[in-house]
Formats: C-alpha cells, sequence, structure tokens
C-alpha cells in the first residue's frame, strides 16, 4: 500500500497513478479529507491529554495547600477532559479504520520508466528469442487440446464430471510431462541460488490482503466455506491462488537482517482461481483453467538493489525455456496494464503454434503468457509489515518485494505439445526434460480405457 505520508504529499501523483491504471471506484478526496481530519483530531487529542495531565498535577497541589474548593474545580475539569478525549479518540479510531481501508484501495504508482497506455494492445515488446532456428512443423500443427485427447494424455471431459468446467486430468504421459516440467523448473532455480519452499495452500484473508489480492479480487479465489459475497474476517481461509501469497507472507510482521538479503525464495504449488475468460479457442483446452500448477519464485531485496535484481529475475525465469529450446518474447506492460500492485512488470510469452490468433506472430499460432515478472516496490511489504534492519543500530525500513512465474506449468505442456509435435502425431519430449521423464525421447500416447473408447481407437 502507499504510506499516508506519500497520498498526503503527492495527491497529484497518486490521481495519476489512478488514472493511468484505470481505476476510477477511488475517492482520493474523500481520503485527503478523512486523513487531515484524522491528524487534527490526533493534535487535539495530544492538547487534550497535556491539559489533563497538567489539571491532574494541580489538584494534588492544590489539596495540599488545603484549598478544596479549587481542587474540587480542578476535578471537575479533570472529568471534562476524560469525556471529551474519550469523544475525540472514538472518532479518530472511525476514522483510522476507514483510512485504513481506502489506503488498501490504492494501486501502486507506476515506475517514472513504464510506458504509458490505456490496455494491452499499448504494451511494448522488447525482444524476441528462439526464432531464428526453429523445428520443422507437421502442417498443420495440431491444437493440444485435439492432440491431447487423440494421445490419450488429456482428458477434459472426465475432468468437468469430477469437479467442473475448467478441470482436467493429465494421464500417463501427460501426467509424466507435467511433474518432469515441475521437477525441471525446481532444478534449474536451485542452480541459480533459490531455496525451495512447500507453503500451506489454504490461506488467511489478512494473507491475500497483504499481496493485494484483497480486498479488490475477492471475486476471483475459492473461499474454504461459505460464500464469496459474504464479508470475510483476518481468518478466514481461501485456496492459494499462487504461492506468492504463502510465500511473501511467510515474513510477515517481521524484521530481517541486511545479512539475511537477497532472500529467495522458490515454490511449487497447485493454484486456484475462478476465472475463467471467455469461452473458445483463445481458452479452450488448458491455457484457462481452474487449477493449474506452477513454480513462483519470490524475492526480498534491498530497495536500492530492487531494479536490477527485476532484470535478474527476468533471466532466472527464462532460462527455463532457453533450456527447453522454446520460441518466446519478453513485453513490458504498459500503465494501463500494469495490474494493481505493481510498479514495473515484464510478461514472459511462449509461442504456441497450434492456433492462429489475430496478435500472434508472422509464423502463425500465439502467444501465451507464461510468467509475469513484478516489482512491488514497498507495496506490499507496507501491506504485510516486511522490513528489515540495515544496521543493528539503526531503525528498521522497509524492503522491496518481487516475484514472478517460473513457470506456468499447463501453458509450457501447451507450448511443448505445439512446438514438439510430429507428422505422425507423436510429440518429441524435449531434450532437457528426457531425465526426468525416464529417457522417454518420444510421447505416442495410450489406448483410451472404457467402453466409451470402443470403436474409438487412435488416430494413426
Amino acid at each position: 500500500m502507499l504510506s499516508r505520508q506519500f497520498v498526503r504529499e503527492h495527491p497529484d501523483v497518486v490521481r495519476e497513478a489512478l488514472e493511468k491504471k484505470g481505476v476510477d471506484d477511488v475517492d482520493l478526496d474523500r481520503i485527503l479529507e478523512v486523513d487531515a481530519e484524522w491528524r487534527e483530531l490526533k493534535a487535539e487529542g495530544d492538547d487534550l491529554r497535556h491539559e489533563r495531565n497538567e489539571v491532574s498535577r494541580e489538584i494534588g497541589q492544590l489539596k495540599q495547600e488545603g484549598k478544596e474548593e479549587a481542587a474540587e474545580a480542578a476535578i471537575e475539569r479533570s472529568g471534562e477532559l476524560k469525556a471529551e478525549l474519550e469523544r475525540v479518540e472514538e472518532r479518530a479510531d472511525e476514522l483510522e479504520t476507514e483510512l485504513e481501508r481506502s489506503l488498501l484501495e490504492l494501486p501502486q504508482v507506476p515506475h517514472e520508466s513504464v510506458p504509458v497506455g490505456a490496455d494491452e494492445t499499448e504494451n511494448v515488446e522488447r525482444r524476441r528469442e528462439g526464432f531464428d532456428d526453429l523445428r520443422e512443423l507437421p502442417d498443420p500443427v495440431v491444437p493440444h487440446y485435439d492432440l491431447g485427447e487423440d494421445l490419450d494424455i488429456l482428458d477434459f471431459e472426465r475432468g468437468a464430471k469430477v469437479t467442473g468446467g475448467g478441470f482436467y486430468f493429465t494421464k500417463g504421459e501427460g501426467a509424466m510431462l507435467e511433474h518432469a516440467l515441475i521437477q525441471f523448473m525446481l532444478e534449474v532455480h536451485r542452480e541459480q541460488g533459490y531455496t525451495d519452499l512447500f507453503p500451506p495452500i489454504p490461506v488467511k484473508s489478512r494473507s491475500m490482503e497483504g499481496t493485494g489480492q484483497f480486498p479488490k479480487f475477492t471475486e476471483d479465489a475459492y473461499r474454504v466455506g461459505g460464500s464469496n459475497e459474504e464479508s470475510y474476517d483476518d481468518d478466514d481461509l481461501w485456496l492459494c491462488p499462487t504461492a506468492e501469497v504463502p510465500v511473501t507472507n511467510m515474513y510477515r510482521d517481521e524484521i530481517l537482517l541486511d545479512d539475511d538479503l537477497p532472500v529467495k525464495h522458490q515454490a511449487y504449488t497447485p493454484n486456484f482461481r475462478r476465472e475463467a475468460g471467455e469461452h473458445g479457442t483463445e481458452t479452450r483446452g488448458i491455457v484457462r483453467v481452474h487449477q493449474f500448477n506452477k513454480v513462483e519464485l519470490v524475492n526480498f531485496v534491498r530497495p536500492e538493489e530492487s531494479y536490477d535484481r527485476f532484470e535478474g529475475l527476468v533471466d532466472e525465469a527464462e532460462e527455463v525455456l532457453r533450456r527447453l529450446d522454446l520460441p518466446y518474447r519478453i513485453l513490458e506492460m504498459c500503465t494501463g496494464d500494469l495490474g494493481f500492485t505493481q510498479t514495473k512488470k515484464y510478461d514472459i510469452e511462449v509461442w504456441a503454434p497450434g492456433d492462429d490468433m489475430e496478435d500472434g506472430p508472422d509464423e502463425g499460432g500465439r502467444w501465451l503468457e507464461v510468467s509475469s515478472v513484478s516489482n512491488f516496490e514497498d507495496f506490499q511489504a507496507r501491506r504485510a509489515g516486511l522490513r528489515y534492519r540495515p544496521e543493528r543500530h539503526e531503525s528498521a525500513e522497509y524492503l522491496h518485494t518481487l516475484n514472478g512465474s517460473g513457470l506456468a506449468v499447463p501453458r509450457v505442456m501447451v507450448a511443448i505439445l505445439e512446438y514438439y509435435q510430429n507428422d505422425d502425431g507423436t510429440v518429441t519430449v524435449p531434450e532437457a526434460l528426457r531425465p526426468y521423464m525416464g529417457d522417454r525421447e518420444v510421447i505416442e500416447g495410450h489406448d483410451p480405457v472404457g467402453e466409451s473408447a470402443l470403436g474409438a481407437g487412435r488416430k494413426d
């Protein structure tokens, strides 16, 4: 969150951030009014407290001097001051609560280097990798959702039967591929100095507030008991939407030491989100689902090092795609597509050649976001109370947090199934993954199971 002092001293900057990020449901003028009244009441309370202390000392002195009538008048005045102070403090507490909740609604201010734009159409492509030496592809390339069913390694119908739309089974070599990708990603990032975490999956409302998911995006979360429309308490539980939430909140309300930094954690988790997007080819298959696996990279750093670390984090995430020999691009988000919590963000988008989209590359196919690498500066740190002490004798300061997916597993699977498929309907396993799949070189698929498969056969 933004500090009260920053909002108070830079209202024009905050107002510009609201406009650039397209946030139109926050009343900044009301926040400034509440803050001004709260500060006036705090000052008034200090004056009343000072006067009451003076009167208390005066009462003792008057009694000691035998001036009972004057002492009684002073006692009466002390009671009046107490009542007035209680009124002022009660009102100040009400304003404090309103102010704290309102500050949670204010988005992060974009970094000055972020390109200005209204929406995703004005994001800026920074570079493109892996297109100079493309492998030969079948003509046409079969989309992953058809290929996965042909090979019987993806089962959407049974996933929907068991849980509902947006859930699916991976099966046999499909499940092996998913497990292999997770282990491969974790191993790559261990080499980069990351410490593994396996966090709890349910997270408290307060943890969701700490990373900025709440109160803005409650409609996207899966609540453990109760309806999303009902009000929530700090200790209510939600299914993890991203490992960013538990890992960032791991050190909530703690003070780290300068020697601890930078802290680099990685965590694999299943993730749960209600968002499903629009129906159709754009989201068909495992591109946009309600449950998906992901390896998340979370960094805690000194403020002066956060932008160097940001570039390093981008490189660490894209190393997975380099080793898999998958073509991709780096996209910088403009202000209108930056997101609520970020001050700067790059998306890493892998090329999936199976479905031609209008915004795809000249080679055909489409781009799939597999990682959003974000710098939050101290935005999350203020919400979650994440601080560090530069020197043992110095006051604690807010640190900076960064994160990025390393990577979103289903979409990498989509890219592999489409980019590495062969004319005979099989899929070549990328060399980097073969040690994690029992040295298997090709995904050949399986025979369908059950009476429903009778007569279906396999595609030759």
